[in-house]
């Protein structure tokens, strides 16, 4: 499982022109990628890393400040593109494997007291951000 976590001040991801998600204060826009070997384990391993990894000012985390994550799904992290011109989406979850697990994330997020905004699966989205820094970091579990 492979994520982009970009520390913002606001963050919203639109769907056919409404706003399905957002956080409107500062806190971690998550672009989150499914391996196709991946499963709950990792999904369990990447909330927590999520939750209180201390990339918030002052090297605070979601969990010492409470602050909000908008998690939005993103295959396209595991593009191959070391060969010809044309990205392979090989090692890319399928769909029916990659939606529960990016809910699982989600899921464990707020069980641990994370306020969580999402993205809609598999939608056309369009995503704002305001980045804060700008600081972003790729995690992979």
């Amino acid at each position: 499982m492979r994520a982009v976590a970009a520390r913002v001040t606001r963050a919203s991801v639109t769907v056919a022109g409404e706003i399905a998600g957002e956080i409107k204060e500062p806190g971690l826009l998550v672009l989150l990628g499914v391996h196709r070997d991946d499963d709950l384990g990792k999904a369990e391993t990447m909330a927590r890393k999520l939750h209180e990894l201390r990339l918030l000012r002052d090297e605070e985390s979601c969990a010492t400040t409470g602050a909000p994550l908008l998690v939005v799904s993103q295959f396209t992290l595991y593009g191959d593109t070391r060969k010809g011109r044309r990205p392979s989406w090989t090692a890319a979850a399928r769909p029916e494997n990659a939606a529960p697990l990016v809910d699982a994330v989600v899921a464990e997020l707020r069980e641990r007291g994370a306020t969580v905004s999402t993205g809609r699966f598999g939608a056309e989205m369009a995503v704002e951000s305001v980045n804060d820094g700008p600081f972003t970091v790729l995690i992979e579990v």
